[in-house]
């Protein structure tokens, strides 16, 4: 039996080379009744060569690692193609230099793949009429980045301690697990004056052992 879609459908190419995950993905996209999937593609290549073929697809749901075309190359060649196609990265890589990139080369959505149903037919909608969404599990874990990184800034802006390159340098030997011999081998001091130094940061930071040292430095940011 043949049905006429309605108007008011998303118009959606599914691109990911795993036969299991797009079983499941289409499963769950087929079950809403706004939703309607054009095509499905097993690598990057595929699924350029179905929007250049289907000037219907409105939105491409791909994976970011695939055979052939990675997924960043595959949203440049899309936008370069047709601007219009919305571009959607579902993928388990959740590090933040991969949302960058993505939205960089013209990406609208970044989800990660253990979203949940409801969450990822309302990105799908809400970015099919114009708007950009990052699932909110990665939005969380952003935020909290950027809130630790705006603290430790208040944090050493309210210590204003001014530390040398040279304790810097011993602070971070220190974190390496060096004695003080090997730091004064490495820096081609004496052992005495690492001593010095060790002292001097214990008399600025209020740290009494070497623990408390490196605790103190990964707090305020000082070690890279």
């Amino acid at each position: 039996m043949l049905f006429l879609k309605k108007e008011s459908m998303l118009n959606l190419l599914l691109a990911e080379d795993h036969n299991v995950v797009r079983s499941g993905i289409k499963k769950l996209l087929e079950a809403d009744e706004a939703i309607n999937i054009v095509a499905e593609a097993i690598n990057g290549a595929q699924a350029l060569e179905l929007i250049r073929d289907n000037g219907s697809i409105e939105l491409l749901l791909t994976d970011l690692n695939m055979p052939g075309i990675n997924g960043i190359s595959l949203i440049s060649e899309v936008k370069n193609f047709n601007p219009n196609v919305k571009v959607v990265i579902l993928s388990m890589h959740d590090d933040e230099k991969y949302v960058a990139q993505a939205f960089q080369a013209g990406a609208s959505g970044y989800l990660l793949k253990n979203v949940d149903a409801e969450e990822m037919l309302f990105a799908l909608k809400y970015i099919s009429r114009g708007g950009s969404y990052i699932c909110a599990a990665l939005s969380m874990s952003m935020l909290s980045k950027v809130l630790k990184r705006i603290n430790s800034a208040v944090a050493v802006a309210e210590t204003a301690i001014d530390f040398s390159s040279r304790e810097i340098e011993i602070l971070e030997l220190i974190a390496e697990g060096l004695t003080n011999q090997e730091m004064a081998d490495r820096l081609f001091i004496s052992k005495r004056t690492v001593e010095g130094h060790r002292q001097s940061l214990t008399d600025k930071t209020g740290c009494r052992n070497t623990a408390a040292l490196i605790r103190y430095a990964m707090v305020h940011d000082i070690l890279q």
